[in-house]
């Protein structure tokens, strides 16, 4: 699981029970991981198609700091699959799992479009030359 992303959690991330908003936790997630679809598949039009069910395990209070791991699983026609967990670094706790999290490439027109995509690239192995050096 990679953590790219970290949030600190303030005030206005908050719901009445002065615990993290799930619904600004899920935006969060959405768009970290349209993110790694953008990038993955090399296109600056990915949609979010399909998200399977979430499991709030713990929460976090204001002044805690979270990250959001993302993983690629599988790689579809036009399709990418992530998983997803969130983890309290202050607590060490789990926040919440989602299985499953499907993004589509899409053209101008907002149709599904092939991508030729089958593994994870990183962003180095882009940048590097036949004789394996960065540029």
């Amino acid at each position: 699981m990679n953590y790219h992303t970290r949030k600190w959690i303030k005030p206005e991330d908050l719901n009445p029970n002065q615990t993290l908003f799930g619904g600004k936790l899920l935006q969060w997630i959405d768009e970290e991981s349209a993110l790694y679809a953008i990038v993955q598949l090399e296109t600056p039009r990915c949609v979010t198609k399909y998200i399977s069910e979430i499991n709030f395990v713990s929460s976090a209070k204001q002044g805690d700091i979270i990250e959001i791991g993302i993983e690629a699983t599988a790689f579809g026609r036009t399709s990418i699959t992530l998983t997803c967990i969130v983890r309290n670094m202050m607590t060490r706790q789990t926040i919440i799992t989602i299985d499953k999290l499907v993004f589509v490439g899409v053209d101008h027109d907002g149709k599904p479009t092939e991508h030729g995509k089958t593994q994870i690239e990183f962003i180095n192995d882009r940048l590097r030359d036949r004789d394996g050096d960065i540029h």
